[in-house]
């Protein structure tokens, strides 16, 4: 018996801008030459200009004038870098752009890692639509821990005019670097997700399982549409109800695995967010829905797939040995002429991971799933995808316990999509037409497993 859920339109959560900073800018910062995202050198590599002194200057780069305030261009062994050199900030130093990004911003990622051999240090990210006359902060505090380039990403969402200001907030001599800044054009309005006949490349082509939307009078059914993939989210759980992308190759490319495992601050106001310490001796992975692997065409998209809100706790030997040879062929799948739309989830409670069996972890913030799913959807590479599934259009369709002692033997774990909807309550699928999705989730694959 299949559940229907009525589509509900569904907006992209705005990054709040919780606090006011009303102080006069930078001298600098007061410019008012302008600068258009999509020709102004972003991602900004601080890799020209030189600026050898912590002393306040404006340093010219690839995307345009800068204000570094006790901070400097590093190139020693020391700096963390992905090229010749990097910005050092120390005590509550900061970086300024002194132009306007006129197409706005969109998403926004940072790379920032320890100086040396620091200690840990807390940093912001400040934006103004004054150019530069007062700032907002957006998204959480960062903290920079690690010696290795890690990726921040913030939802900033604004048109018009933007400048951004990364701002030291914990003071003292321990020191930031940060590298590889990104700015994605915003457009000034948020589009709903895709409606059930959607086109291609969008991660709902084939439906919204749920009907999820992004409200918070939905806090079980939560959408969160990202360019990478979308999911609901059950904020009481701790974890996806579902996931849903879109693989073909150009999804795939040089970008390597980032591992900045982090929360989600674009979650609601108020919501408890899954740290990424939270799995830490639980004897759980922190099971990736949407993988690493499938998006490696920049660092940022890979970077996405790191977000708390897109994984599970979930077994060792599920995730490392059943997950992670489905996950390769699926891969090898596209690799052979074809396109994928994949939806993943889990349901029930309580599973055996390294640790033993638990039902929750994380001080019962997290609720572990019993079951682990995957239905994949394999066409040929084409246009009008929803009216190109048919009778004979291969679905395969896992259910899997969430323990140990699993093999990479995937294919003993086929079902039907109707059997997944039966055990979750979902409508899988529900983009096809009635008698389309009568047939084609009725089977069972029996197709190669490598």
């Amino acid at each position: 018996m299949k559940f229907h859920f009525a589509w509900a339109a569904a907006l992209l959560l705005t990054a709040s801008c919780a606090k006011q900073d009303l102080s006069p800018a930078t001298p600098a910062a007061t410019a008012t030459s302008t600068a258009d995202v999509s020709s102004a050198g972003f991602p900004e590599g601080f890799n020209t200009g030189t600026k050898t002194a912590y002393t306040t200057g404006s340093v010219t780069l690839g995307s345009g004038s800068w204000t570094l305030n006790d901070a400097l261009l590093g190139n020693t062994t020391a700096d963390r870098k992905t090229g010749a050199q990097s910005v050092r900030v120390r005590n509550v130093g900061s970086l300024t752009m002194n132009f306007n990004a006129t197409t706005g911003a969109g998403v926004v990622t940072v790379q920032h890692a320890v100086y040396g051999t620091d200690a840990a240090s807390q940093w912001e990210l400040w934006v103004s639509q004054n150019s530069g006359s007062s700032y907002a902060k957006v998204g959480s505090t960062i903290t920079s821990s690690s010696t290795a380039l890690s990726t921040a990403s913030f939802t900033v969402n604004l048109s018009g005019n933007v400048r951004l200001q990364i701002r030291k907030t914990s003071g003292g001599t321990n020191r930031i670097n940060f590298d590889n800044v990104t700015v994605e054009q915003y457009s000034g309005t948020t589009p709903p997700p895709p409606p059930p006949v959607a086109g291609d490349n969008q991660h709902l082509t084939m439906g919204n399982p749920s009907g999820a939307a992004a409200d918070v009078s939905m806090p079980t059914n939560y959408l969160l549409n990202k360019p990478q993939y979308a999911l609901s989210y059950h904020r009481d759980r701790g974890i996806p109800n579902w996931v849903s992308w879109h693989l073909d190759t150009s999804w795939r490319g040089s970008a390597a695995r980032q591992d900045d495992f982090r929360a989600d601050n674009t979650l609601p106001a108020g919501w408890y967010q899954v740290q990424a310490t939270s799995y830490s001796g639980s004897g759980f992975d922190r099971g990736h829905n949407c993988p690493s692997a499938d998006r490696t065409n920049t660092v940022a998209n890979n970077s996405a797939t790191f977000l708390m809100t897109n994984m599970i706790p979930q077994s060792p030997n599920n995730n490392q040995i059943t997950w992670a040879a489905l996950e390769n062929y699926s891969r090898t799948l596209m690799d052979q002429g074809n396109e994928l739309y994949i939806i993943m989830g889990a349901y029930g409670r309580g599973g055996t991971g390294s640790a033993g069996y638990f039902e929750t972890i994380d001080q019962g913030r997290i609720q572990v799933p019993a079951r682990v799913w995957k239905v994949l959807v394999v066409l040929p590479v084409g246009s009008t995808d929803v009216s190109r599934v048919s009778a004979a259009t291969r679905i395969i369709a896992i259910d899997t316990p969430n323990q140990q002692g699993l093999t990479s033997n995937w294919g003993q774990y086929r079902t039907s999509v109707d059997a997944i909807e039966a055990a979750t309550g979902l409508d899988l699928l529900s983009a096809l037409p009635a008698s389309v999705q009568q047939v084609v989730e009725a089977q069972v694959d029996n197709g190669p497993t490598n």
